[in-house]
Formats: C-alpha cells, sequence, structure tokens
C-alpha cells in the first residue's frame, strides 16, 4: 500500500501505533512495518531489505528523515532497488540488539538511526548508522552507498552473501556464549578501582565527553560504601548528583533529566528525556538521600516525580515513554533563553537576578541562546545576594546549602518562566506504554513513598497512590487474553510478547511496591510472574535467561544480554529479584538459580567488571544482605523471613 490522497503520500506504516513508524507513514519511500510477508516480498521480487531502526525522539533520526527519506530522489532508489523495513527499536528490543551487535562488529561502533542492509533471510551484510544524502565531510552517501550496494547485489552477490554469513554467525556465537566460571569478591574492589580511575573529580561522572548519567554505577558506589566503608565511593556519588543537576542536562525550569550531555561539564544536553533515566535517577538521588540525609537530593527526587506526573502520565495514570529533543525542527529550542525574553517574562530586577545565577547571557552558552544552569552558581559569593555573602566555597555542606536556598529563593520565578514556556511549542511526545519503563518508574515512586520524610505524608500518599495505579493499568490493559504479558500498550491495542526487561522490571515494582505497603497481592504477583518468567525465558542448558520468550519469533537468534548500558539489564534486575523472593518466601531453589547464573557469567564478568554493576550488586546483595537492609521490614532475619513472608500473606 503506498498512495496519495489529497496531494499527502501515505505508505504501510500508517496502519502502524508507533509513534516512530507513524512519522515514516507518509514518506515518499515504500515502508513496510517488520511482518513476515515482507521477506516473502524480498524473496519473490530477488531484492535486498534496507532495514532503519530508530525511535521516535532521536534527533539523528530526525535528521536523516528530513534530508533522505523525505526526498523523492532518495525513495526513488529504495523504492527501485530494495524492500524498506522500518522498526521501532522500543518496540522490538530483540531486533535492535541482534543488528546492533552486527553494525558493532562489522564498524566498531554503533547508534541510532541503525542503518542494516539483508538478504530476504534476515542476514545482514551491510551495516551503519546516520548518513547524509549525499557524500560529504568524509560520511558516504545514502545515494551512492544504495546505488554500489545495488550493483555488488546483482553482480556479486555470492561474496556478499557469504561475507554477511560469516559475519552473522560471529555475532549469532557472541549473542549466545559467555565466559562461565567463578566469581571472587576480590571483584568489587575491581570495579571500584576502575570507576575511580575513570571518575572525573572537577565535573563528576565517569569517562569524558559524552558523559552519560549510568545511575547503576552510582548504586554500585553506594553499596561498595555501605559494605566497604570506602568514603570516596560516596564522595564520587555525591559529586556526579550535584554537578548533573547544576548542569543543563537537568532541566531548571519544567524539572526532569535529558538522556546524556555532549559536554564533560553536563553543561549541553541531547535535550530529549527517556522515561527509563528519569526513574533510574530518581532512586539514585533517593538511596542516596536514604544514606545521607541531605535534603538536597530529596528535593531533586520530588523535582523528577513532579515532572514525570506532571508531563508523562496518561489518564490513566500509566506513564509515557519519552519527549523529543526538538521543536519546530531545531533541537533545543523549547528549553532555551536569551535575556531579552527572560527580562519579558519576569521584569528588569528580577530578570537581571536570575540571568546572573542561571548563566543566561548575551553571548549564550549554546548556539547563541543559553540553557539555564548552575553550574557557575558558587564561583561568585556574592552571586546569590547579601544573603550567601562571604561563603567557604570549598565546603560540600555549604553548597549543598546554598544550592537550596537557589531553590527557594527561585521558586516563584522559575514556575512564572515555566508558565511563559509552556506556551511555546512543546517538543513531540512519545505516548506509547512500554511495560519494561513503567514497571521501572512504579519502582521508583514505591521506593519514593517509603524513603521520603515522614512530615511529607502527602507526597507519600501521591506517590503511592500513582504507583498503584500505573501498576493497575498494565495489569488490566497489556495483558492478551490468553494472560500473557505483552511489551507495548498504545491507542487501545497492547502487542508485542513481553521480553525479559518486561518479566524483571515489573518483578522489581512488585517487590518494591510490596515493601511499600505489606499488600500480600503485591507478592503474589511477583512471585507469579517470576515464576511464568523462568518458565518462558531460562535456558537449562547455560543457566541464564533468554531477552524473548520461547515462543517469540524467530530472528536467527535468541539474543541473551548481561551488559548494563543504560538500563540495567534483564538478567542482572532478574537475578537480585530471585535473591529478594527467595529471603521473602524460603524458595532457596531461586538462590541457587541465582548462583548458577553468576557462575554461567563470572569469566566474562571479570573480564570487564565495570561493564556489569548492576549484575554486581545482585553479587554483593547475596555475599553482604545485611548491608541493604535500612528499611524495618528488612531488618527481619534471614533464617526467620519465610514465616514472616507466610504471615503477611496470611493477612
Amino acid at each position: 500500500m503506498h498512495f496519495i490522497l489529497k496531494n499527502k503520500i501515505i505508505n504501510r506504516l500508517i496502519n502502524e501505533k508507533s509513534p516512530y513508524l507513524l512519522q515514516h507513514a507518509h514518506n515518499p519511500v515504500h515502508w513496510y512495518p517488520w511482518v513476515p510477508e515482507v521477506f516473502e516480498r524480498a524473496s519473490s521480487e530477488d531484492k535486498p531489505i534496507f532495514l532503519s531502526i530508530g525511535y521516535s525522539t532521536c534527533h539523528w533520526c530526525h535528521v536523516m528523515e528530513r534530508e533522505s527519506f523525505e526526498d523523492e530522489e532518495v525513495a526513488a532508489v529504495l523504492n527501485e532497488y530494495y524492500i524498506s523495513i522500518k522498526v521501532d527499536r522500543e518496540e522490538r528490543p530483540d531486533l535492535d540488539h541482534f543488528y546492533m551487535n552486527f553494525c558493532q562488529v562489522l564498524t566498531g561502533q554503533g547508534g541510532w538511526p541503525l542503518t542494516i542492509i539483508m538478504t530476504p533471510e534476515k542476514k545482514p551484510f551491510f551495516a551503519g548508522t546516520y548518513f547524509p544524502k549525499h557524500s560529504r565531510g568524509g560520511l558516504a552517501g545514502l545515494v551512492e552507498l544504495l546505488n554500489k550496494i545495488a550493483a555488488l547485489w546483482k553482480n556479486q552477490r555470492e561474496k556478499v552473501i557469504s561475507t554477511g554469513d560469516e559475519l552473522t554467525a560471529f555475532v549469532i556465537k557472541e549473542s549466545l556464549e559467555f565466559s562461565a566460571g567463578e566469581l571472587s569478591d576480590e571483584v568489587f574492589d575491581q570495579v571500584y578501582q576502575k570507576l575511580k580511575q575513570n571518575y572525573d573529580p572537577e565535573y563528576g561522572g565517569f569517562g569524558q565527553a559524552p558523559k552519560f548519567p549510568t545511575p547503576h554505577q552510582l548504586t554500585f558506589l553506594l553499596r561498595y560504601e555501605a559494605v566497604k566503608g570506602e568514603p570516596q565511593a560516596l564522595e564520587m556519588v555525591e559529586k556526579t548528583l550535584v554537578q548533573m543537576y547544576k548542569g543543563g542536562i537537568f532541566d531548571h525550569i519544567g524539572y526532569g533529566f535529558s538522556r546524556y550531555s555532549t559536554d564533560r561539564k553536563w553543561l549541553v544536553p541531547h535535550f530529549e528525556k527517556m522515561l527509563y533515566d528519569n526513574a533510574l535517577l530518581v532512586i539514585s538521588y533517593l538511596e542516596t538521600y536514604q544514606v545521607t540525609q541531605k535534603g538536597l537530593y530529596r528535593e531533586i527526587a520530588e523535582k523528577i516525580f513532579t515532572y514525570v506526573l506532571r508531563e508523562m502520565t496518561s489518564p490513566e495514570g500509566a506513564f509515557y515513554s519519552a519527549e523529543d529533543a526538538d521543536s519546530e525542527g531545531v533541537e533545543g529550542k523549547f528549553y532555551v533563553w536569551t535575556p531579552e525574553q527572560i527580562k519579558e517574562v519576569l521584569g528588569e530586577v528580577a530578570g537581571e537576578k536570575f540571568c546572573r545565577v542561571y548563566d543566561i547571557t548575551k553571548q549564550g552558552n549554546f548556539e547563541g541562546s543559553n540553557i539555564p544552569n548552575l553550574l557557575n552558581s558558587q564561583d561568585d559569593a556574592n552571586l546569590h545576594g547579601d544573603s550567601l555573602e562571604h561563603v567557604n566555597l570549598g565546603d560540600d555542606n555549604l553548597e549543598h546549602d546554598n544550592l537550596a536556598k537557589l531553590e527557594q529563593e527561585f521558586l516563584e520565578i522559575r514556575a512564572k518562566l515555566y508558565q511563559a514556556r509552556n506556551k511555546r511549542v512543546h517538543p513531540f511526545k512519545d505516548d506509547k506504554i512500554l511495560t519494561a519503563w513503567n514497571g521501572l518508574m512504579i519502582a521508583a515512586l514505591a521506593m519514593g513513598a517509603r524513603i521520603l520524610d515522614a512530615d511529607q505524608a502527602q507526597e507519600q500518599t501521591q506517590y503511592l497512590a500513582a504507583a498503584e495505579k500505573a501498576l493497575a493499568f498494565l495489569f488490566e490493559k497489556s495483558i492478551s487474553p490468553d494472560g500473557r504479558l505483552l511489551a507495548r500498550y498504545r491507542s487501545g491495542e497492547a502487542a508485542h510478547l513481553a521480553y525479559l526487561d518486561d518479566y524483571a522490571f515489573l518483578v522489581w515494582a512488585l517487590l518494591e511496591l510490596h515493601q511499600s505497603t505489606d499488600k500480600p497481592e503485591y507478592l503474589q504477583k511477583a512471585i507469579a510472574l517470576n515464576k511464568e518468567m523462568l518458565a518462558l525465558f531460562w535456558d537449562e542448558k547455560q543457566k541464564c535467561l533468554y531477552m524473548t520468550s520461547k515462543d517469540s519469533e524467530d530472528i536467527l537468534v535468541r539474543p541473551k544480554e548481561i551488559y548494563d548500558g543504560a538500563l540495567p539489564a534483564g538478567n542482572s534486575v532478574a537475578v537480585l529479584n530471585l535473591l529478594k523472593i527467595a529471603d521473602l518466601t524460603g524458595e532457596y531453589e531461586l538462590e541457587k538459580i541465582a548462583d548458577e547464573l553468576f557462575y554461567a557469567c563470572g569469566a566474562e564478568i571479570a573480564d570487564n567488571p565495570m561493564d556489569y554493576t548492576y549484575l554486581l550488586q545482585a553479587y554483593l546483595f547475596s555475599k553482604t544482605r545485611a548491608h541493604f537492609c535500612r528499611d524495618e521490614q528488612c531488618q527481619v532475619p534471614i533464617q526467620g523471613r519465610a514465616e514472616f513472608t507466610q504471615a503477611l500473606l496470611d493477612k
């Protein structure tokens, strides 16, 4: 299906639910979704497949669409020589995982948009990421590439397919095999030393630009400090959390964190906001508040919750996926300010004060405009006004106090700017409901209700109510008629058999809700869902969990993942869930399964332990449970936990 209706092109993506696919439904490219008949057609027409994988809030995906997929010349080449498929990586993480691995093997790097050319049998033989329409600045052009590969397909197909087969076999092998071996307790010190070596003492975080928050590295350090009593571990966490908050990666007007920083200082974000980042970051701030009792971390956590509940929550109570980096076709336009715009809203005196504190200047800090930030707010003792004069800027406690005072001083001012900004053209919002990411936010809200001060009773009630409402939505809307958990809901349709992340993150949410409410039904659901997960995903041979269920689509390989990237791996979260359920129920067979998984991946982890910081949190938990139990319920001795839980279930 590809036709023109009232001068507007419509292709086969028009009937899809994914916002990303719908963004491409009016391209002149004859796009297909990933459906079986596409591969039959490619085979019958003897054409290679052009596969493009991305997501709706991806800036470079938008750039490639504008430059190439909306272009008639590019479309003509694709339509003539290829069968073209669009995939939303957030709906199909299994496809993204396999083909991204292929791209990384072939090119040494990855990213989105992911560009794959493959045979009708789904075997890739070419990969890359973003390509401009024509070659420029050392980048190969898409038109030239497409024509060259079409010629190779016609004239040297056997060589092309042979190369693709070899690379595909290698990727399949890598996707299935981990190096087994015993883990030693020294691995915790090794991770700590690696993080310490990569730590940026000036701005916090790890490594250079671009900088990602990687919350699971921070939560590992919190646990390492608890077990080892190493103060520098906590110092690294605190410095990173404060600097991220001061930077432009945090939205000081509307709250919430952007995906990552393009610079070392955390000043210039890649402006899209993802639900999972905010869920994992709020957990980091909550746990750091729990450890330090410093009010700044509580306030930041509350701001993240404010953003999510105000901007990212559906009327039915579930949580949307993301907000775009672009508005009106310009990255960051919604978020940036000039001094004149600030003063127009606030007036001359208040506007000048805000500009001075939040780094709004005539020359700008981002492409001639300004991202509000507090990175330089401590450099001048007079900057905050007379009340903060003569402070000792080297004192971290005073810096926390000063930031807290700034929060109060500019509360009403920021509210005025928020109202003014709200009148701008908003970035696109991806309103699909992903089970896995909702699980993370439900877990975060349940923790927030439990951890925040007793005098915050209203907020506790609000957070708990939001968590329970979202959970009820998932169990009502994201379950198939035959009782299977599904991965995505949008516009009245739930689809895609749930992946490992969906199960693992939702069990995590249920365990947090149980701990915050003492309601036995949450523990019962966690136990049942965990049992179903093991039945569907466990590899009895290798003692690890697949990413896809045993009845999922055959895509050359059932991938496995233990690497903790932007999100902790499903295996990492699942193994910690196993240990917690074992403690709560006395089902110590689950503990044995966890030990088998640790051994199955042990040598792999030991080779580069910094890549597995959430999985190692689970391993650390298995070794030293007492250090993770600050809540009253957690103080129940391990040997009495099963009886304690049974009493709860019998309530």
